[in-house]
């Protein structure tokens, strides 16, 4: 998002979900596991859908206060924790992965009712594994009424949980981030890793505020940890190895939709061997054009950021794959230049299959990355997020 980030629009699609949750919330019954697959698949048709009545908007920049923003923000209507990461064995086997954390609010205020169930919360979680040497893409979805324990957050101590998957706090706080476990098990496949944060956390946009469109309220206040030490162990088909590497933290909460006239995004989250990183979210409208409102940054060695807009960036599609699955045709090659930077970056996936096939369909996968800085050689690793392509395909 993940947005995103500019995640916005998957989570405004997410609350599509709302409806059938609610009937289940209502019943005080847990919700079936699969509740809101035949709600809505159209991310562009959902838009508008949800009441926004009694919820906060984020309008100007506020002052953000760690630990306790890294808790929830229940008085706004969406809201994520995103970790992706690049991980390696001592033998060099690479491994993607991703786990998401998604908080819906259903209504501003919790139901007057007595029931350990009754809630006015949903939360929804992917989890994902790239194999790269396999070639292999393991991707699952959960949904959880936030009530009974099944899932919620908290920010004193910090946790997010949904079932068994959980991001938890372990320690004093660091660049204002926690060390952090992140605990993620579906069948044979599984996470358990410990990250600690090396790097300032980054506002995003304006002071933390990031503006999606041009209408007042369409925005999100959004922080990045952008450098997470990250080693554990990665399980496939039960078979545990250890793994280290880098990682990165996005958190957003926002009470916002898509503009009518934007169809999607693409989002790039790369740590490049330099010791930068670099983020960028390029807005798509519905004719083609490239949303001013586009932004990214880059992140120096020393935690000192610049900001990019549409005309400090160029990014050029080498090269499309097309989903067996969805028929969505994805770019899958890129080359970025930042002119300003001196940096001429080739991005391509580790493995081209990399779309969830979820509730909501969307590319988000591992990638790496070759180019050069001041004409000096740079590699590393990042994560793309790729959305509104299944929406197009579906409507051809």
């Amino acid at each position: 998002m993940h947005t995103v980030f500019s995640r916005t629009w998957l989570l405004a699609s997410v609350v599509a979900l709302g409806g059938a949750l609610s009937y289940w919330i209502y019943l005080e019954q847990r919700p079936p596991e699969a509740a809101g697959r035949d709600t809505a698949t159209s991310i562009a048709g959902v838009l508008g859908e949800s009441d926004a009545t009694g919820f906060a908007r984020a309008l100007a920049p506020k002052q953000f206060t760690f630990p306790s923003d890294h808790g929830p923000h229940p008085q706004y209507k969406h809201e994520w924790w995103y970790f992706t990461g690049n991980l390696d064995t001592e033998e060099g086997q690479h491994f993607g992965f991703q786990l998401t954390f998604f908080r819906i609010g259903l209504a501003p205020s919790s139901p007057p009712r007595s029931s350990a169930w009754a809630t006015n919360q949903v939360l929804m979680a992917h989890f994902t594994v790239s194999d790269v040497a396999g070639k292999r893409f393991f991707n699952f979805e959960r949904f959880s009424r936030g009530a009974a324990g099944l899932a919620g957050a908290s920010g004193a101590p910090f946790r997010v949980w949904l079932e068994d998957w959980s991001v938890e706090g372990l320690g004093a706080l660091r660049h204002s981030v926690p060390t952090m476990h992140l605990h993620a098990v579906e069948g044979d496949i599984a996470i358990d890793l410990d990250v600690s944060n090396l790097k300032p956390v980054v506002l995003q946009g304006e002071q933390g505020l990031s503006r999606k469109s041009a209408e007042s309220g369409n925005a999100s206040y959004y922080y990045s940890a952008t450098k997470l030490q990250t080693k554990g162990v990665i399980s496939i088909e039960g078979k545990p190895v250890k793994v280290s590497g880098f990682s990165w933290m996005d958190r957003e909460w926002s009470t916002s939709a898509l503009a009518k006239d934007q169809a999607g995004w693409d989002w790039f989250g790369l740590q490049l061997s330099d010791g930068r990183e670099l983020m960028f979210y390029r807005l798509r409208k519905r004719d083609g054009s490239i949303d001013p409102l586009s932004r990214g940054t880059v992140v120096n060695i020393d935690g000192s950021t610049q900001t990019l807009t549409p005309e400090d960036i160029s990014i050029q599609v080498r090269d499309q794959w097309r989903s067996p699955r969805s028929q969505a045709r994805y770019p899958s090659h890129w080359r970025i230049q930042i002119p300003r930077q001196q940096l001429d970056l080739d991005v391509q996936p580790y493995i081209a299959d990399q779309e969830l096939d979820t509730t909501f369909r969307y590319w988000e996968g591992a990638v790496s990355v070759t180019g050069t800085t001041h004409k000096v050689p740079v590699t590393g690793s990042g994560y793309v997020e790729l959305v509104g392509y299944s929406d197009a395909a579906a409507g051809e």
